[in-house]
């Protein structure tokens, strides 16, 4: 079997979709209309795909502009409610642990005990994340997760529900989200 069908039946059988896209037509038109409809900032967005392996980045931000990922990354999931190295475990109940799906608005730059000490709040904007904030689920860096990809291996038990970003990441969005004068769109997906 050639290297390139294998890899693809990995994927399949693992559940995880090829990187080459890495974030649809589809998806950028429905961040870029939801962004709209609901007066954020319309240049940028951040997209997280938890269908992607740990070990691989999984959180891009996205210039609807330039239409173009600007930073991308490793992102860490939630250890909660069974959730494994390969197979986040989803909830928004307090108390899981676990990463919640859906649509974030990201506002208000905070001291962090982690990583560059830098947390930006996250508010719930669907019933899939609705607890978000009373989670106190932020937008963070920890030192320990790698800057660069590590698949095969697994980023797993750095995060309880938070999107957990390596220090220069996080440095790197830090910078691009002290510019914004609207809040900034994170969306959270399979």
């Amino acid at each position: 079997m050639q290297k390139s069908a294998f890899l693809l039946v990995l994927f399949i059988f693992f559940g995880f979709k090829p990187v080459a896209n890495k974030i649809s037509e589809d998806r950028i038109n429905e961040a870029l209309t939801f962004c709209q409809k609901n007066d954020m900032d319309t240049s940028t967005a951040i997209m997280i795909d938890m269908s992607i392996h740990s070990g691989k980045n999984r959180i891009f931000v996205y210039d609807f502009k330039q239409k173009k990922i600007t930073i991308e990354g490793l992102c860490a999931h939630g250890v909660g409610g069974g959730s494994t190295p390969i197979k986040p475990v989803f909830s928004n109940k307090e108390g899981s642990y676990c990463t919640s799906l859906g649509k974030y608005k990201v506002k208000g730059r905070s001291y962090s005990n982690w990583g560059i000490h830098v947390h930006y709040k996250m508010y719930g904007l669907e019933k899939t994340n609705s607890n978000a904030f009373e989670r106190l689920v932020v937008l963070h860096s920890y030192t320990p997760v790698p800057n660069h990809e590590i698949y095969p291996q697994t980023l797993f038990g750095q995060s309880a529900g938070c999107p957990v970003l390596s220090d220069a990441t996080m440095s790197k969005i830090d910078a691009l989200l002290k510019a914004k004068k609207k809040p900034i769109l994170l969306w959270i997906y399979v």
